[in-house]
């Protein structure tokens, strides 16, 4: 129950935030809370990879993974990842360390080259957009700006992306080519896609031939709790709705294995594939196979991941907890903020009132809490509402991390109550 502090209570509670923060102020900290990295603890989960793949060195079907070729990435490990990505092992594509790189570089091809179902590059056409779903993952807003790519917020549910909104802005404009998707556990709020949101996906009508959903299934594999979610299977969907081109799925081992060392990962139709494919064979002679085959030794299969990932949830749960435990202790029932409870994933929103998130940012970098800047879950870095904050629990020690939240509900309090004071 929110409870709006009365004219007569409002100045005992700005002075007593005044000084908290005067205390906060006073301890000297340095504690950064910005980017979802994963631990130490949970790198070292992964410590075996650095001793493998020992004398082996060759994959399932022989091949030399010390020499060149391989383009498609090892068969073994494609299939390991083909049921926790929902991509076929033939449509999948093992690459290199970063998914982030295999989107940066089908937006590359895409304004270069020619996509399946386009009419011409994208270079060669007048304006391309893309609708961005938000909050959202700034590092996609980061690649629409290097390329010069218009964005288009979308409002965000509790099901995904609004698609009446997203139906109506592809339906009558070509120059609309794609939509930004973290369909599972969403950076930052944690959403996951509605199967009604993913069939309407794949079958809504789109002005644009070459229409693309960048699927960027990064949280496959990381749940929170004891009742992992399933999503739909995109890729199915689009065939079976007569679009098979349309999506294009990404996801990688960051998380889960090593996050400068893992694999990452490409998924569509057979078209697609060979059109990645064509492209890359000019830019590499093959993947680092020796690290591919070091994750499948590790891995082993499906259930070795789910295994895997079952140990780095034993790390990540409890620093969700004390996050949620301490802003309902401090911020619960004062009407000055809300958060999400997300059931996987490496984020968790933090909503403050309207005009209020980037003084928070500030006041807490002043305390020595470092925060991902106000706006950066936005295109532009511009939070049209300037209330939300993105909360990344796993880089601390739990220790330190209650230290953080503790300080950032002070924040918000001594904000907020000056906003109400004003």
């Amino acid at each position: 129950m929110t409870t709006e502090p009365s004219p007569d209570t409002l100045p005992g509670l700005l002075d007593h935030a005044r000084q908290d923060y005067r205390e906060l102020v006073g301890l000297g900290l340095s504690l950064d809370l910005t980017r979802g990295k994963p631990a130490p603890e949970q790198l070292d989960l992964s410590e075996e990879l650095l001793s493998l793949p020992g004398g082996r060195h060759s994959s399932a079907d022989g091949t030399d993974v010390r020499n060149y070729g391989g383009l498609q990435g090892l068969p073994e490990l494609r299939e390991i990842f083909a049921e926790v990505l929902q991509v076929p092992v033939a449509q999948l594509l093992a690459a290199g360390n970063s998914s982030l790189e295999l989107m940066h570089d089908c937006l590359v091809h895409a304004l270069l080259g020619v996509l399946p179902g386009a009419e011409s590059r994208w270079v060669e056409q007048e304006r391309i957009a893309f609708l961005c779903p938000v909050p959202g993952y700034d590092r996609h807003f980061a690649l629409c700006e290097r390329f010069g790519i218009d964005m288009i917020p979308v409002p965000m549910t509790a099901d995904g992306p609004d698609m009446d909104v997203v139906e109506a802005l592809v339906a009558d404009d070509p120059t609309v080519k794609g939509i930004w998707c973290v369909p599972k556990y969403s950076n930052p709020d944690g959403v996951c896609y509605s199967d009604a949101t993913v069939t309407r996906l794949a079958a809504m009508n789109t002005a644009a031939p070459d229409f693309r959903i960048f699927w960027d299934n990064a949280y496959a594999a990381h749940h929170l709790t004891d009742e992992p979610v399933g999503i739909a299977d995109l890729l199915a969907a689009c065939a079976e709705a007569g679009n098979p081109d349309r999506a294009f799925v990404f996801g990688s081992t960051s998380k889960i294995t090593a996050a400068g060392a893992g694999v990452a990962f490409f998924g569509s139709s057979p078209a697609n594939v060979q059109w990645l494919l064509g492209h890359n064979a000019k830019r590499s002679i093959g993947p680092d196979k020796i690290n591919q085959l070091r994750h499948v030794l590790f891995l082993r299969d499906a259930e070795g991941v789910r295994a895997h990932m079952e140990r780095q949830r034993a790390l990540l749960q409890p620093k969700f907890e004390a996050v949620a435990r301490i802003l309902e202790a401090e911020l619960g029932g004062t009407g000055l903020a809300t958060w999400t409870s997300p059931k996987g994933g490496y984020f968790v929103t933090l909503e403050v009132p309207d005009g209020c998130a980037e003084e928070v940012v500030r006041r807490a970098a002043q305390a020595g809490i470092v925060l991902t800047p106000a706006g950066a879950t936005h295109p532009y870095g511009d939070d049209p509402r300037d209330a939300v904050i993105r909360i990344a629990p796993s880089f601390p020690g739990l220790a330190e991390l209650e230290q953080a939240i503790t300080g950032l509900t002070v924040c918000v309090r001594l904000v907020g109550y000056e906003q109400r004071a004003r």
